[in-house]
């Protein structure tokens, strides 16, 4: 389909209300699912973040890498054991989980950026203890090396955003809950506490947006948003009051995996965050369709 300069003009003119409302506002992305996966997703996402990025926007991206780190799992023979929707991790599988995450998948998304003209730096929750975490029970289930946060430093996170450049932040912690006698344990065991934690990355963008006083979260997933009834997108709910959550569980239009993006949704929102969003990962160009048109898509969350 071809589309002519003025209709380029008017989708241009469209977007200069919502350019101007969020002109130097920051918003976190919270990257992962299919729109990781698929490499014309990929780009548009890339593309969308460095325009908002170009056009005065503070903008974070925070990642997951579950595809990539269950395929290295495999690649190992390593077996991928799940919890309540989170990843079992142990001593072993903690190291490689380091590797993928801080290494690979965020330093691979820098470089996607570098590669369209836009400029990001990579960090992970250990860098300048940008995220502080303990070990997660819930329950009595042991997830093995995944935490719960304790504290977050923005810091780190402002300076980047200060030198205009696009924080993309890999969630694991640093861990707070070990032995700080150092000098009573061998050297073996204090490497051993000195391994870090894997964060759920929902839960760490809701907390990062707080921090930052974000004027949006917006969650990236493989579904069209909140749903009364999940095999039938036109079911979708457009907008959610945090107020209502609760009342949504107990008619069952919020279950399994819906539960803790939602509950991201609410707690940022209810941390100040000015509004929350649902979207499809998989429909090209989604954060700026949310961002930049009357329309919006997915499912928004306000207080």
């Amino acid at each position: 389909m071809i589309i002519s300069n003025l209709d380029k003009a008017k989708v241009l003119v469209q977007a200069l209300p919502y350019i101007q409302k969020y002109h130097k506002k920051t918003v976190v992305v919270k990257y992962g699912g299919n729109a990781m996966i698929n490499e014309k997703l990929k780009e548009a996402v890339i593309s969308d973040l460095i325009l908002l990025s170009l056009v005065g926007i503070n903008v974070v991206l925070v990642h997951g890498a579950g595809a990539e780190i269950t395929d290295m799992f495999n690649r190992l023979n390593i077996e991928t054991k799940f919890i309540n929707g989170l990843r079992y991790t142990d001593e072993t599988s903690i190291d490689i989980v380091q590797m993928v995450f801080a290494g690979k998948t965020n330093k691979d998304l820098v470089n996607l950026i570098g590669l369209q003209g836009g400029k990001a730096i990579g960090l992970s929750g250990i860098d300048g203890g940008l995220i502080k975490a303990k070990k997660l029970i819930e329950n009595g289930e042991d997830y093995g090396y995944v935490g719960e946060i304790t504290d977050i430093n923005i810091q780190p996170v402002v300076d980047v955003l200060e030198k205009g450049y696009i924080p993309v932040i890999a969630t694991i912690a640093q861990r707070v809950d070990f032995d700080r006698e150092i000098s009573q344990i061998d050297s073996i065991d204090l490497f051993k506490q000195a391994k870090t934690y894997n964060i759920n990355a929902d839960t760490a963008a809701a907390e990062i947006a707080v921090k930052l006083k974000a004027e949006k979260l917006i969650l990236l997933t493989d579904i069209k948003g909140l749903m009364t009834d999940v095999k039938d997108e036109d079911t979708l709910i457009p907008v959610v009051k945090v107020s209502e959550v609760d009342d949504l569980k107990k008619r069952g239009v919020i279950t399994g995996g819906m539960f803790p993006k939602v509950d991201c949704c609410a707690a940022a929102v209810n941390g100040g965050v000015n509004r929350t969003h649902i979207i499809d990962g998989r429909i090209q160009h989604s954060i700026l369709i949310e961002m930049l048109s009357d329309e919006g898509i997915g499912t928004m969350f306000v207080k």
